[in-house]
């Protein structure tokens, strides 16, 4: 159970179960949410010669995903950041901000996610049906993210700022991919609207209520939502995963967060610190993971 969740679902399992008793589906969100991660999880029991010469399971350790995201349709969230990434990309191209598909930096951008992309499955199952799609807006921000349907964007700013290295853009992106895969979008939504919502709960199950509005309304929130510590730790070893199964080197999750953090300083710091703060913490915990994904770097470059 991710920390401070217990007592909120909870709260809203009461409500909803005692409206309606043959409908409470958080009474099985324990066991839905976890069955699927914990049979992926289980089969790593594998003999090491067997992982040596096929590391195909998850090497991180990051637990399940928050069960508090089945309170919000995916489907919902998904087709809300698909309108949001349309209007971003429709002003970036009305200021002429917008990369053409023959920008040098956006088939960089583009060559590293198809290299990310065909490992996200294991993490989240959707992500089979996600329209990916990257692109590249011309910006002085140090920005990055990934919206939930799969819905990438880089500034220039980041690229440029702290000349990054493939191996450290990958880093980044591994880690936005990571926090859609994750859900915490939609977990963190669901619990700051959760305790809001109990009398109505009832019927939004029913399709009739608010549930899906609270996902199309949340608008430009998906852009500057400020995830948790414990949903930052886990983008960031997902995201050390996913690159380098890609094939590049887990090292530059080091030394691109030592970059974030010298370029922190001031007032005036990046905007991608906002809402990633970086710390010697976050590095100490980048640092003790990268032996466990090493041998999934030595394989996709062999």
């Amino acid at each position: 159970m991710v920390r401070g969740e217990e007592k909120v679902l909870s709260d809203i399992g009461v409500a909803v179960c005692g409206y309606y008793s043959r409908m409470c589906f958080l009474c099985d969100v324990k066991h839905s949410a976890w069955s699927g991660r914990r049979g992926f999880l289980l089969a790593a029991a594998g003999s090491a010669a067997t992982l040596a010469s096929a590391p195909l399971l998850a090497q991180v350790d990051v637990g399940r995903s928050s069960s508090l995201r089945n309170l919000v349709p995916a489907e919902e969230l998904e087709a809300a950041a698909v309108k949001q990434y349309a209007k971003l990309l429709a002003e970036a191209k009305s200021q002429d901000a917008l990369a053409p598909s023959g920008n040098a930096q956006l088939q960089r951008l583009s060559a590293i996610s198809r290299r990310l992309i065909p490992h996200t499955a294991q993490w989240n199952d959707r992500a089979r049906q996600w329209r990916w799609e990257v692109n590249l807006i011309g910006s002085k921000q140090i920005n990055a993210f990934c919206m939930p349907g799969g819905k990438i964007a880089f500034y220039t700013g980041i690229l440029e700022q702290l000349r990054l290295t493939d191996d450290e853009v990958a880093m980044i992106m591994g880690h936005e991919m990571a926090h859609a895969l994750r859900e915490h979008a939609r977990a963190r939504i669901a619990k700051s609207q959760g305790t809001g919502t109990l009398l109505s709960l009832g019927a939004q199950l029913l399709g009739l209520g608010e549930l899906g509005n609270v996902a199309a309304n949340v608008g430009t929130e998906l852009l500057t939502l400020r995830f948790s510590r414990d949903d930052e730790s886990d983008a960031d070893l997902v995201g050390l995963e996913l690159a380098a199964r890609g094939g590049y080197n887990p090292q530059a999750a080091v030394s691109l967060w030592q970059k974030m953090a010298q370029a922190g300083g001031g007032a005036s710091g990046p905007s991608f610190l906002s809402t990633h703060p970086s710390g010697p913490q976050r590095i100490q915990e980048l640092q003790s993971n990268v032996p466990k994904v090493q041998g999934l770097y030595q394989r996709a470059r062999s």
